[in-house]
């Protein structure tokens, strides 16, 4: 019995994964499109809330490649609870960052994204969160990091120089006190040598004699002086023969 080939699977059929933008693009793209609608169709409620009203608050700009915040205290209010449910104006821009938006304008809150344009809604999906690097640091704290690692590099060679020095100092100090113990423990060891205590009683003796010889020779001359005092004494007592 023949068995039938299997079929083939049908292409259209297959299930694709489809890539959604985030939800606070979407979020942000919505608010801005309905809010286009409503300042070219009118806000219902009278005119009071017309155009020039819409436009203070935010807005595509006029190339369409961006929008605008025309009015941060009311977009805050009224804009950002409704659609992201905060009153964060600066919690807005931190995510807005985060996508890789750039503030475009000095005078005023403007921001663009090369893939964020008016019409495209499609090109939400090719627009990712950042990169961040966990080695990277932004340029102020990077200096400052550079900064900070400078100032302990310098302390830790001071520190290593300090006690460098103080390690030859004691280093120094030791083998002085070495020298010397070593001075003392040979002056030991040459008064303790017998050939050095014989020569020691030999020098003691002959300053010994020598010393008798002096006082001899002190005595002779002290009996010499004797003498020739007498000889003066009788010679100034004797008369004068004229």
């Amino acid at each position: 019995m023949a068995t039938t080939p299997p079929h083939p699977p049908d292409p259209a059929g297959m299930t694709r994964k489809i890539k959604c933008p985030a939800p606070f693009l979407s979020k942000t793209y919505d608010l801005l499109e309905e809010e286009e609608e409503e300042i070219c169709g009118g806000r219902s409620g009278g005119a009071a809330h017309g155009m020039e009203g819409l436009r203070r608050i935010v807005s595509w700009n006029s190339e369409g490649n961006g929008f605008v915040v025309w009015s941060p205290a009311d977009f805050s209010e009224a804009m950002l609870p409704k659609y992201f449910k905060h009153n964060n104006f600066s919690s807005f821009i931190r995510q807005l960052n985060t996508y890789g938006f750039k503030k475009t304008a000095s005078k005023r809150w403007e921001f663009q994204h090369e893939k964020f344009k008016r019409g495209q809604r499609h090109l939400l999906a090719e627009i990712g969160r950042k990169k961040c690097d966990p080695s990277g640091f932004p340029p102020f704290l990077k200096a400052k990091y550079c900064n900070k690692n400078k100032s302990i590099n310098n302390n830790n060679n001071n520190n290593n120089n300090n006690n460098n020095n103080n390690n030859n100092n004691n280093n120094n100090n030791n083998n002085n006190n070495n020298n010397n113990n070593n001075n003392n423990n040979n002056n030991n060891n040459n008064n303790n040598n017998p050939k050095n205590m014989v020569m020691l009683m030999e020098e003691n003796n002959k300053l010994r004699r020598e010393r008798k010889d002096l006082e001899m020779q002190i005595s002779h001359f002290k009996t010499l002086e004797m003498k020739l005092l007498e000889c003066l004494s009788q010679y100034t007592t004797m008369p004068l023969l004229f």
